[in-house]
């Protein structure tokens, strides 16, 4: 057996995550873990957005299995207690005292819904230090959107990673995203201290099923990869004026090792709209079903053998900043961020 590794895992608390698409949040509530801590989603009165801890002070009986009251506290289906969308207790029902007291309130997250999605905070009890990342879908007027949510077993770490690889494509993807044949392309990264770029310079348009339905008349192409603190990853592609295809995967880590995705792509082609959307919602879910089974395969072998033991090349173009960025992010130090560098890729 080789010696033990280490682990990517990290847990940025202080920062917003998706917890769910607006449309899944409905009447009842809605069970959710984020960093691996329970959550319970509702809807209050006023059709705001309230997450608690999944946990009931009375009996730790999780409140997702309750419901909303008349008032728009969330009522425990156990014996009846309410709280309200900050955790304080307002009903116990028979109980003729005080109600609102330390030992029976709830603990809260922040939310905020916008642009179809629910996010939290990843802090319990805390008020929110910033706002979550805009998609600026309201500027993408012309395109087609496309929302979908998957998960990986696999730490947000390596998930982000493999979502902006370009190198494994031409082998796990082959006829999907790239063909069998690697180009050398010219490739400028810049990195922040709560981001880093990939722009890849002179890259021939892709011989695969996707790149053939987005630019059928082929060409060079403009492409970005970034990754943005602390757990976007988002791929960028433009040939001329009339194609153009963006996809942000909004990456939530569950638990250590596991992530949920909720990928949003915008495109615009020459190609209608309406007849791309269900082939590439397709096309990308079959791509994902692939990295999801490397990734579940990469994970227990990680754990198997007690860590990672990765061998970096020049052709790990954005993994090793994803893993400084998120490091350095937990640690508090953005010491030396600044980085600039061209090389070249082999595609």
């Amino acid at each position: 057996m080789p010696p033990n590794g280490h682990d990517s895992v990290v847990s940025l608390t202080r920062h917003w995550y998706v917890a769910c698409k607006s449309s899944e949040l409905k009447r009842r509530p809605l069970a959710r873990r984020v960093l691996g801590i329970p959550l319970v989603l509702y809807r209050d009165a006023s059709d705001e957005v309230r997450a608690l801890l999944d946990r009931c002070p009375h009996r730790n009986v999780p409140l997702s299995l309750g419901g909303v009251s008349r008032a728009g506290h969330l009522e425990c289906i156990y014996h009846g207690w309410q709280f309200d969308g900050i955790g304080r207790c307002r009903v116990i029902p028979g109980h003729k005292g005080e109600t609102d007291t330390r030992s029976r309130r709830c603990s809260h997250v922040a939310t905020r819904e916008q642009e179809g999605l629910v996010w939290v905070y990843g802090a319990l009890d805390e008020p929110s230090e910033h706002e979550p990342y805009r998609l600026g879908l309201d500027q993408l007027t012309n395109h087609t959107i496309a929302v979908r949510q998957v998960e990986a077993e696999a730490s947000l770490d390596a998930t982000i990673e493999n979502a902006l690889d370009v190198p494994h494509t031409t082998f796990l993807h082959r006829g999907l995203f790239r063909g069998a044949e690697r180009q050398p392309v010219k490739v400028r990264v810049k990195r922040s201290a709560h981001s880093v770029e990939a722009e890849y310079i002179g890259e021939k348009r892709p011989s695969g099923l996707v790149a053939r339905l987005l630019s059928p008349a082929g060409g060079i192409v403009e492409h970005w990869d970034r990754f943005i603190l602390p757990s976007i990853a988002q791929v960028e592609y433009r040939l001329g004026n009339d194609s153009h295809f963006v996809v942000t995967a909004l990456c939530t880590p569950i638990d250590d090792f596991r992530t949920r995705l909720t990928a949003v792509a915008a495109f615009r082609t020459p190609l209608p709209g309406a007849v791309l959307r269900p082939l590439l919602t397709w096309v990308g879910l079959r791509i994902f079903a692939q990295d999801a089974r490397v990734l579940k395969a990469q994970t227990a072998t990680i754990r198997e053998f007690g860590g990672e033991q990765f061998a970096h090349t020049d052709q790990d173009i954005l993994g090793p900043h994803i893993a400084w960025l998120l490091k350095h992010s937990e640690q508090g130090d953005p010491n030396g961020s600044n980085f600039e560098r061209e090389s070249t890729l082999w595609g």
